[in-house]
């Protein structure tokens, strides 16, 4: 089994509290972020299987989920079906203005040409709901304070 990477949902507070909230309740079962984001000395890509661990805000490991499925697509090829997972988004014109607004405040001036990350994913764990504060060696990742 590959380690484990760590990533923080949203570029604020807000955000990532909104999001895992989602993905806690259950709504939220897909993301996607920007194909540049990942790279070997930042992120590595989603794979199928794997179990990676997202960040509050405030860094502390919050949710551990399992990579489902992974698709590459152009911006403008995300479609209503791939929409709904992701759950904060009423349909997909509300995707495109939310994604394309979180693509700009990056310094993306043309977000429509971007290659997406589309990622369903599966909650393994909450840890704020089982009282831990992070993954153990029962599941072969490390345990943060």
């Amino acid at each position: 089994m590959t380690d484990p990477v760590t990533f923080t949902f949203g570029d604020s507070r807000a955000l990532c509290d909104e999001v895992l909230a989602l993905v806690r309740a259950g709504a939220k079962t897909a993301t996607c972020a920007r194909l540049a984001e990942f790279t070997e000395e930042s992120a590595p890509m989603p794979v199928v299987g794997r179990r990676d661990i997202a960040l509050d805000w405030d860094g502390a490991p919050a949710v551990e989920l399992e990579t489902r499925e992974v698709r590459l697509l152009r911006f403008d090829q995300m479609t209503e079906a791939m929409v709904r997972p992701q759950a904060e988004f009423r349909d997909l014109a509300h995707w495109q203005q939310g994604y394309g607004a979180y693509f700009r405040r990056q310094g993306l001036a043309a977000p429509e040409a971007e290659m997406i990350v589309w990622e369903r994913f599966r909650l393994l764990r909450d840890f704020a709901a089982d009282g831990s504060n992070g993954p153990d060696e029962t599941n072969g990742t490390e345990r943060r304070s």
